[in-house]
């Protein structure tokens, strides 16, 4: 005769036994699906147009002057869809002499075009300027489909105190409309836009939103910032530490958040991001240590019911090329996102 405790235990098993059998398994990651064109790309951003995904990336770093662009309809099977610009555009050429590639785009659907943020600089030059292009589509199949330039936006020069690249376009929770750029140097800054221009308003004052403290002549690695407006919040993503070293880098994103677009952002425990903090969202743990390094320099969209965040990241099994990485936010009760990598 069993006795009551193996009749518990029997009964216990069993239990374990129907909820795994009626359970569904988690889906895995978006990154463990993703194939196809992944490669040379570096300071990703991604928008959908009707049933297409569409990823713009840095040029130089695929071989080619203007910016890499990638498209999905599933965002699991990547194709290369070439580039918006086959070259600089000759008034940045003109501003940055030795200028060999188009870097860092943004990417947005703004009164009924597609308008497309870049930067152009030079390695660790301070003189840089960021412009805009915009078309009415993405379809290149469409007779509708074809980039106008609108030139300088912004720029800055040798011996100043920050950097213009690394654009990001936002339209706060009152619908104004900034620009955050900024790379090392006095860290990230924003500026007010004019609506009808895409440009800063004339006299727009230049609000220092993040900045990484540093010993005297040391570095001090702050860029890529991008702003996503949410539940009352105005959320800054930003990459820290160093990016571009291959196996080496240890790039990786954190956040704050703010009532106002202009700060001050402050991290999950309350430290400013003005003084280097911020609360880890993309981060190699341990550092070092595992095939994806320095992940960072991220983009994000709203998409319908879910928050996707793109990314780039080093391929140590594939000679440490720069990659395409991909995955959802989720947002805890207090408001604040894990990637789900």
């Amino acid at each position: 005769m069993l006795d009551r405790r193996a009749l518990l235990s029997m009964g216990l098993a069993g239990g374990a036994l129907a909820l795994t059998r009626g359970a569904s398994a988690a889906p895995s990651p978006l990154n463990d699906q993703l194939s196809g064109y992944l490669t040379g790309l570096h300071d990703p951003v991604i928008i959908r147009e009707r049933d297409t995904y569409h990823v713009f990336g840095s040029g130089g770093w695929w071989g080619k002057p203007g910016p890499s662009w990638r498209t999905s309809t599933d965002l699991h099977v990547w194709r290369e869809n070439g580039s918006p610009f086959d070259a600089v555009p000759a008034w940045a050429a003109k501003a940055i002499p030795g200028a060999t590639a188009m870097w860092a785009p943004d990417i947005h659907f703004v009164d009924g075009v597609f308008r497309l943020y870049y930067s152009v600089s030079t390695g660790g030059s301070m003189r840089s300027v960021t412009g805009f292009a915009t078309s009415p589509t993405l379809d290149r199949a469409s007779p509708r489909y074809g980039w106008t330039d609108h030139g300088l936006v912004i720029e800055s020069f040798a011996g100043g105190t920050y950097n213009v690249i690394d654009a990001n376009f936002v339209i706060d929770l009152a619908g104004n409309h900034w620009l955050a750029f900024g790379s090392y140097w006095s860290g990230l800054k924003l500026v007010a836009l004019d609506k009808a221009t895409g440009k800063p308003k004339p006299g727009a004052q230049l609000h220092s939103i993040a900045y990484r403290p540093a010993p005297s002549g040391g570095d001090n690695p702050v860029e890529g910032a991008f702003i996503l407006p949410r539940d009352g919040w105005h959320y800054l993503f930003a990459s820290y530490d160093y990016c571009c070293k291959k196996d080496q880098s240890n790039y990786y994103v954190a956040v704050g958040r703010a009532r106002t677009v202009t700060g001050p952002y402050l991290g999950r425990d309350g430290k400013p991001m003005m003084e280097g903090y911020g609360t880890g969202v993309i981060v190699e743990r341990p550092w070092g240590s595992t095939n994806w390094r320095g992940p960072g320099h991220c983009g994000l969209y709203r998409d319908a019911t879910r928050d996707l965040v793109v990314y780039h990241a080093y391929d140590v099994a594939h000679a440490s090329r720069p990659t395409l990485r991909l995955a959802e936010l989720t947002w805890d009760a207090q408001g604040w996102p894990t990637a789900l990598t």
